[in-house]
């Protein structure tokens, strides 16, 4: 009998001050990586940057644009477990700029993901599934077909957005 795989729900999620949707206390991709990892049984590993990114949206996304500007990699928190240990990983971040936030690859160049499997899914308020390509060059992993949910959903239509992820991660 084959062993059961190992699943991590990594995620890079914001809240505070949120396009769309106000000030927030949970950010919409943590929301949805929860509803993940309740889904798969997969383990919880929320990627936080070292120095925490402005509270007010627009000066957010203004350090953000300089960030993928410079392709930056900000120092990351240290991580409870090890990326490397799992088989599947679903991976979730905001789109910022059409591209995932820049701590992202900061965690994707410190662990070896290749040969992995990889499930990517965004919350976004436009931008829809962007960031792919970029991940799968970063990571060498074998990255699937992804899942792009709205914030506004994932914050004020949880329903929906549960609907949503349980569809994909059948």
């Amino acid at each position: 009998m084959a062993a059961e795989k190992k699943i991590l729900v990594a995620y890079y999620s914001r809240a505070d001050e949120n396009y769309e949707v106000g000030t927030i206390t949970k950010g919409n991709t943590e929301i949805i990586a929860e509803m993940i990892a309740k889904k798969t049984g997969g383990t919880l590993l929320h990627v936080e940057p070292a120095k925490e990114y402005p509270k007010k949206y627009d000066d957010c996304i203004n350090v953000a644009k300089k960030e993928l500007a410079q392709d930056a990699r900000p120092a990351i928190k240290p991580v409870n477990v090890n990326p490397e240990e799992f088989d599947e990983i679903y991976v979730g971040y905001p789109v910022w700029w059409g591209e995932m936030p820049m701590p992202m690859f900061t965690f994707f160049e410190k662990y070896n993901l290749k040969g992995k499997t990889i499930h990517p899914f965004v919350t976004h308020e436009g931008s829809g599934l962007s960031g792919v390509q970029r991940l799968k060059k970063v990571t060498g992993a074998n990255v699937t077909p992804g899942l792009a949910i709205y914030g506004h959903v994932a914050q004020n239509e949880r329903d929906k957005a549960q609907k949503e992820v349980d569809k994909w991660v059948k």
